[in-house]
């Protein structure tokens, strides 16, 4: 599925931007939509985050207006070069979401914007393990991502999106059931919320 805007979003960064900020109109504009995840949370000039799969660093830049300790974590090597010059307040590391070049209990967030929907099944069990080990007792796990839409208005918009610009593991998370899978790994669910009709889901998990 997607179709060649996909490989363009990515090439380039205005394009990109622009598609981010019209998806997020619906829950009222990028800056709301980047700060979702992080509600409610007990964060600091020294909470030590973990910006997962933090592609160019879109989410990166509102994280360090909350800690002077942010870490962001993608494979993409072109990526982590774009993300360094976007937001120069943080720490890069390349390597895989499902293996973090990270001790254990080092992180007291973690945390992932719109990247497990990219995941397979079997990827995303093993990220969920990754992120109980380098989360601190007591840690969360916070994200926000695709979720089949439960007002119906809402369906024809993530369809287009989906079918323009994301390929089969998308369409699998709508289907995934990622509450369970956090419990099976030894998450305590402790917020669960939908917006945008449901078509975005936020879910925030203890260690």
């Amino acid at each position: 599925m997607a179709t060649f805007l996909r490989p363009l979003s990515y090439k380039y960064q205005w394009l990109y931007d622009t598609i981010a900020k019209l998806a997020a109109i619906p829950v009222g504009g990028e800056k709301k939509f980047r700060q979702l995840a992080l509600q409610n949370l007990p964060i600091n000039s020294n909470t030590k985050i973990l910006d997962l799969c933090c592609g160019a660093g879109q989410t990166t830049k509102f994280l360090v207006n909350y800690s002077q300790a942010v870490t962001g974590l993608d494979i993409s090597t072109v990526s982590l070069e774009k993300a360094r010059k976007n937001v120069p307040q943080a720490q890069f590391v390349e390597g895989f979401a499902q293996k973090m070049p990270f001790g254990d209990d080092y992180f007291d967030i973690v945390h992932s914007s719109v990247a497990l929907h990219e995941m397979t099944t079997s990827e995303l069990e093993e990220i969920f393990k990754e992120a109980y080990r380098v989360l601190k007792p007591e840690g969360i796990f916070t994200f926000i991502d695709l979720h089949q839409p439960q007002n119906v208005l809402f369906i024809p918009g993530l369809t287009l999106f989906m079918l323009l610009f994301e390929t089969e593991t998308a369409w699998q998370l709508l289907k995934t059931d990622l509450e369970n899978k956090l419990k099976n790994v030894g998450f305590t669910i402790i917020n669960n919320q939908l917006y945008a009709g449901g078509s975005l889901q936020v879910i925030q998990a203890k260690k």
